[in-house]
């Protein structure tokens, strides 16, 4: 588990292909030697598992499954990741409990000023559109972020200065795809409304 609270950004060193899956190399800020194999970190909001480590880089593998699900696909040498490593017990709860599966890709249809915040737009898949709700919570690229506005399946964000500068949203361009985790509340709610007797 996850709490959508950014913790370092990584860069992308390298990506190979094998029989539809992909291995990633990404740098990292984290000590190496604080990371153990199998370790889960997220990137870009997807949960991986750590399968090798260097002095300041670790390797996930990536399944044809996940890439058809997210951005990760894009990836290439270069682009910078958002990071989070697990949830241990003890740890501040400071954003929403993200699990790391992410739904789907919402892309980018709008940004604009708003003093000192950026104020984004996104279209979601229409199945996931009906999970996302004003004031509730979504994971985009592993942030944990609040809701604004809903319009059919159009939604908005606002990102501080701060979330900009410690997170990949600093280089956030219009059509963007982004990874997208509903809310975990929102979804068991649907799901229990669909389950009520008519």
């Amino acid at each position: 588990m996850f709490t959508g609270i950014i913790t370092d950004i990584g860069e992308i060193q390298a990506v190979s292909h094998a029989q539809g899956d992909m291995r990633a190399r990404i740098r990292t800020g984290y000590d190496a030697r604080s990371i153990e194999l199998g370790a889960s970190i997220a990137a870009d909001g997807v949960c991986l598992t750590v399968v090798a480590l260097g002095d300041d880089w670790y390797e996930v593998d990536i399944s044809g499954e996940t890439l058809s699900k997210t951005n990760l696909g894009e990836w290439a040498a270069g682009r910078r990741v958002n990071l989070e490593r697990a949830l241990r017990v003890g740890d501040e709860l400071g954003g929403h409990i993200v699990s790391g599966h992410v739904d789907g890709v919402a892309k980018v249809t709008g940004l604009e000023r708003e003093g000192d915040s950026l104020r984004v737009t996104l279209e979601a898949p229409p199945e996931l559109a009906r999970f996302i709700a004003p004031k509730g919570s979504v994971a985009l690229n592993g942030t944990s972020l609040t809701v604004n506005e809903v319009a059919g399946t159009r939604f908005g964000v606002n990102l501080i200065a701060h979330t900009r500068a410690v997170t990949n949203w600093g280089a956030v361009a219009p059509a963007a795809r982004v990874n997208l985790e509903v809310d975990t509340l929102a979804r068991y709610v649907a799901r229990l409304q669909e389950a009520q007797p008519s």
